[in-house]
């Protein structure tokens, strides 16, 4: 069986394409273009699975480069879409290139599969899309509020495509993954976020300025309505999200799903503000960080965290990962990383 990951070198991509090799008989193959990833990824995960991944260096908003590899590879059974532009700050400054590069290459993705035959898709999405709420956690029922920010603009309207498409297309079955925030890296620390530039990630700025590679890392904000004035997120390692893609997948594979479009959440339910996770990296790295409190930043949610029962119903999905275990992992690849480039 073959499967198309787009987005392969990415951050999550390569993560789920490590936990395809290990846990399935699948045969992977990857479409990224390098955009906001690296060549050396496909290297590292070689170096971890002893495989080779075939991968094809096209923009998915060609919609003929995109037919091409669907025409070379007709065995493809199933689709995993993470190929996106990902920053919220980004978002805000630029967010023609978020429109044009998210929503076209989602849509070709949906022609080809469409065209080829293919049936089973699991699109990549966010807990972005349920913007400023009022009631927490967020299950999958949870009214949909406005978009705090272009990137999360484009989920909110991937969605609505995917909704539309798999409306006009039943014998194609969908699931949209919602995940909160995926942080840490593979247990061997040779695979993890690779962020490049100010892209505002919070776990590799802190793991960065523990590193030295940056001077500061910058809180934004500490006036919010929460226990200690910082943003609440609901973190989760990001093999714990691999695997759930990879359960999906199956669920899909088994005709386990009711109907040809799910919406999934993944979180650990657990909301960890700002500087609790500053405390968990200090406690894990014997570090003290250098960190300045700045201004609320545009684009970024209050407080969010996830209910994921509906995920453990369905998929039999749990995270494993604590906050510190996530820390710990992420410093290992930083560190990993800081020698490499030495």
């Amino acid at each position: 069986m073959k499967i198309l990951i787009t987005g392969g070198a990415g951050y999550i991509g390569s993560h789920t394409i490590l936990e395809v090799l290990e846990k399935t008989s699948w045969q992977v193959i990857s479409a990224d273009n390098f955009m906001r990833s690296e060549p050396e990824t496909f290297g590292r995960i070689k170096k971890i699975t002893k495989k080779e991944i075939n991968n094809y260096d096209i923009d998915l908003c060609d919609l003929k480069k995109t037919k091409k590899i669907f025409s070379e590879n007709p065995e493809i059974e199933g689709v995993i879409h993470f190929a996106a532009l990902k920053s919220v700050p980004e978002s805000v400054t630029n967010p023609e290139l978020y429109v044009h590069n998210n929503i076209e290459s989602l849509k070709n993705i949906l022609a080809c599969i469409k065209e080829f035959g293919v049936k089973n898709f699991i699109f990549s999405s966010s807990c972005a899309v349920y913007g400023n709420i009022d009631t927490l956690p967020v299950n999958e029922e949870t009214p949909i509020q406005k978009a705090q920010s272009p990137y999360a603009e484009t989920k909110q309207e991937g969605e609505k495509i995917i909704a539309k498409f798999s409306k006009e297309n039943p014998a194609i079955h969908c699931i949209s993954l919602r995940y909160f925030n995926p942080v840490g890296a593979h247990p061997s620390g040779l695979i993890g976020e690779a962020q490049t530039g100010n892209y505002g990630n919070i776990v590799p700025a802190i793991t960065q300025t523990a590193a030295g590679i940056q001077e500061q890392f910058q809180v934004f904000g500490n006036d919010y309505k929460t226990r200690d004035g910082s943003c609440i997120r609901d973190y989760i390692h990001v093999s714990d999200i691999a695997n759930a893609h990879v359960l999906a997948l199956q669920f899909l594979f088994g005709k386990g799903n009711k109907t040809n479009f799910e919406i999934i959440n993944l979180g650990t339910g657990n909301g960890v503000t700002v500087f609790e996770t500053i405390k968990a990296f200090e406690k894990i790295s014997g570090r003290k960080l250098n960190y300045v409190i700045g201004t609320r930043r545009p684009g970024d949610v209050e407080a969010i965290y996830s209910d994921s029962s509906k995920a453990k119903k369905l998929l039999g999905w749990t995270p494993k990962y604590s906050i510190e275990e996530m820390m710990a992992s992420a410093w290992k690849w930083e560190l990993y990383r800081t020698r490499e480039n030495q």
